[in-house]
C-alpha cells in the first residue's frame, strides 16, 4: 500500500471515529472502518451506504464509485472486483463464451457467494426480536443463528478425543426458542457423508425450547461476542488448512448483513477437543483478536450464543478450494485474489519494490522431507545463478516463521518447488508471478487448478525422459507411487522452463519495472 493510501485510510478512520454516530439501534459503540486494503474498503462502504453517507464529504471524494464485490445482484461486470479471464475454447463445455465466464464465476468466484445468499432460508423462525433464529443455505453448507444453546455437558464423558466426529451432539442438545420447520430442515440433510461436507450432523439434533434461551436459566455460559464455529480439515498441511481459512473468508461475505462483518472482535471455536497447534496459526489473527477456543474450553457446559455462524466447510461437495469444479479455459477468480490481499494486508506482510536493474526474483523451495527431494539441486540452481537477469534464493520454509515465509513469497516473481503443500504459497504471489511446479508426481491438477483460481501463471515439467526418479517409489501401504521417491532433473531443460516462466512474468500487464529507493509501490 502506498504512503498516500495509508494516510487516506488513517484519516478516514480518524474522521469516522470523531464524527460518526451509531446508525443502528443495536450498535452501542462508535463504529470505525475495518482494516481492509483500499480497494476492499471502497466496496465495503458501497455495501453500507448509510455508513458511507455519514462520513464527512471531504473524506468520500475518492470513494465516489460504483465499485462492488460481484455477489450483489445490481453489480455490473465492469464494477466487479475482478472479471474472470476465459481465453480458452468453450466448445464442448457450454454453448457460448458468456456462459463459460458465468459458469466459472458461479463455480469459483463471487458468484458462489451470491448463490449462498440466494439460498439462505429460515429453518427456525422467531416471533419476537429476543427469540432465537436459524437460517441456512442449501444442504446446510452455511448457517447463522441468534440466541442458540449448545449443550456440551456430555463431551467430557467421551473416551476419545473429538475430531471429524459426526456424533458430538445428541437429539435436543442444540436448542432455540423459535418455530422450527423440521420438514424443511430434514430436506437439506443429503450432504452428510462426512463431517466436513455439511452442518447436518449437528443441526439434525436441533429442537425447540419453550422459553427464550437467555431467560431460561439453562445457560452455564453466555457468549456475547459473535462466534464462528469451525470444523477444520488439517492443521499441519498448508493446502488443507488453507481450505479452512479460505472458506472462513468467503463466509464473511455470506454473513455481510451488518457493518461489523469484518470486525475482529469475534470468537472462533474449533469443533474438536484436540489442542489447536499449527505452523499457520497466525493466519487466524486476520480474522479474530481473541484467543482461539476448542471444545475443551467449553466442554461440560450449556453454552448460549447470542450470534453464531456455522461457516462454509473445507470439503463441501462442489465447494470452494478443495472440491471446486473449474470449467476449462478460465482463470482469475476475484474471490481468491481478494483473499490473498486480505491476508497479506491484515498480517502486515511488506512488499518491497525492486530497485536498480529489474531482475526477476526467483525463490526455490528446498525440501527437507524424506521424499520428493531434488538430488541435483545445486546443479539446477547454478543454471539460474549464472543468469544476470535473475536474483535467486534457495529457502527451506519449514525453518521460518509463517510471516517470514509470506514476506518471501509476496516478493517473488517465480516460485519453484516440487509437488507438495508448500506450493499453496502460490496464493500469496504477486498477480504477475509464475509457479513452476518442478514435477507434479502424477498429480497434475492440484496446484495447476489452484494457480488458475488465484490467477498466476503455471508451468511444470513435461519431458518425462529428462526426469530421473531414484526408484519407482514405495507407498507406505504398498505399491509403487511417484510421491514416495526422490528425483534428478536435466539442468538444461530446467533452465529452459524457467526462461519460459520469465517470459510470461515480464509480459504480464501488472509487472512492475524498477523503482528508485525512495518510491513506494503496492501491486494491490
Amino acid at each position: 500500500m502506498s504512503l498516500v493510501m495509508m494516510l487516506q485510510l488513517l484519516i478516514l478512520n480518524a474522521l469516522l471515529a470523531l464524527q460518526l454516530r451509531p446508525s443502528l439501534a443495536e450498535t452501542k459503540h462508535t463504529l470505525t472502518l475495518p482494516n481492509l486494503p483500499t480497494d476492499h474498503l471502497i466496496r465495503y462502504l458501497n455495501t453500507f451506504p448509510k455508513l458511507k453517507g455519514q462520513l464527512p464529504s471531504n473524506a468520500t471524494t475518492r470513494l465516489e464509485s460504483r465499485a462492488c464485490w460481484g455477489h450483489e445482484h445490481n453489480c455490473s461486470p465492469e464494477a466487479r472486483f475482478q472479471t474472470p479471464n476465459c481465453p480458452g475454447d468453450h466448445t464442448g463445455w457450454v454453448q457460448s463464451k458468456e456462459a463459460q465466464v458465468q459458469t466459472f464465476y458461479y463455480q469459483a468466484d463471487f458468484g458462489y457467494i451470491q448463490q449462498q445468499l440466494d439460498e439462505l432460508t429460515p429453518q427456525c423462525m422467531p416471533k419476537y426480536l429476543t427469540d432465537s433464529s436459524l437460517e441456512c443455505s442449501r444442504y446446510l453448507r452455511f448457517c447463522r443463528g441468534r440466541n442458540l444453546l449448545i449443550d456440551l455437558r456430555d463431551v467430557p464423558k467421551r473416551k476419545e478425543r473429538i475430531r471429524y466426529h459426526m456424533d458430538v451432539l445428541k437429539p435436543g442438545q442444540l436448542l432455540g426458542h423459535c418455530e422450527l420447520n423440521r420438514t424443511r430442515l430434514n430436506a437439506e440433510m443429503d450432504h452428510i457423508g462426512s463431517a466436513l461436507q455439511s452442518w447436518g450432523p449437528e443441526l439434525r439434533n436441533f429442537d425447540m425450547l419453550p422459553h427464550p434461551v437467555l431467560e431460561s436459566g439453562a445457560c452455564d455460559l453466555v457468549v456475547n461476542a459473535p462466534t464462528f464455529i469451525m470444523k477444520i480439515d488439517a492443521t499441519y498441511n498448508m493446502y488443507h488448512h488453507f481450505c479452512d481459512f479460505f472458506n472462513l473468508y468467503a463466509s464473511l461475505f455470506v454473513n455481510q448483513s451488518h457493518p461489523a462483518a469484518f470486525n475482529t472482535d469475534v470468537q472462533i471455536l474449533i469443533w474438536e477437543t484436540y489442542p489447536y497447534d499449527s505452523p499457520f496459526r497466525d493466519t487466524f489473527k486476520a480474522f479474530s483478536q481473541r484467543p482461539l477456543w476448542t471444545l475443551s474450553d467449553v466442554q461440560g457446559k450449556r453454552v448460549c450464543f447470542r450470534n453464531v455462524v456455522l461457516p462454509l466447510l473445507p470439503r463441501m461437495i462442489f465447494g470452494l478450494f478443495y472440491n471446486t469444479p473449474i470449467i476449462q479455459g478460465c482463470s482469475n477468480s476475484g474471490l481468491f485474489r481478494a483473499f490473498s490481499e486480505f491476508i497479506l494486508h491484515r498480517l502486515q506482510i511488506p512488499y518491497q519494490p525492486p530497485l536498480a536493474k529489474r531482475k526477476l526474483r526467483i525463490t526455490y523451495l528446498s525440501r527437507r522431507t524424506k521424499y520428493r527431494q531434488v538430488l541435483n539441486e545445486a546443479e539446477l540452481l547454478a543454471q539460474l545463478e549464472d543468469n544476470e537477469d535473475y536474483q535467486v534464493q534457495r529457502v527451506s520454509y519449514e525453518r521460518l516463521s509463517f510471516s517470514d515465509q509470506l514476506a518471501i513469497t509476496r516478493n517473488s516473481d517465480i516460485l519453484i518447488g516440487m509437488h507438495g503443500a508448500g506450493l499453496t504459497h502460490l496464493l500469496f504471489l504477486p498477480n504477475w508471478a509464475c509457479l513452476f511446479e518442478l514435477y507434479n508426481c502424477e498429480d497434475p491438477n492440484c496446484y495447476k487448478d489452484l494457480a488458475r483460481l488465484r490467477g498466476v501463471h503455471y508451468v511444470t515439467w513435461e519431458q518425462t525422459d529428462l526426469v530421473y526418479p531414484q526408484d519407482e517409489g514405495h507407498h507406505p501401504e504398498g505399491g509403487a507411487h511417484a510421491k514416495f521417491t526422490n528425483y534428478r532433473f536435466d539442468a538444461q531443460e530446467f533452465g529452459r522452463i524457467v526462461a519460459q516462466a520469465a517470459t510470461q512474468v515480464r509480459a504480464h500487464k501488472d509487472f512492475p519495472q524498477a523503482t528508485t529507493p525512495t518510491s513506494q509501490h503496492d501491486e494491490f
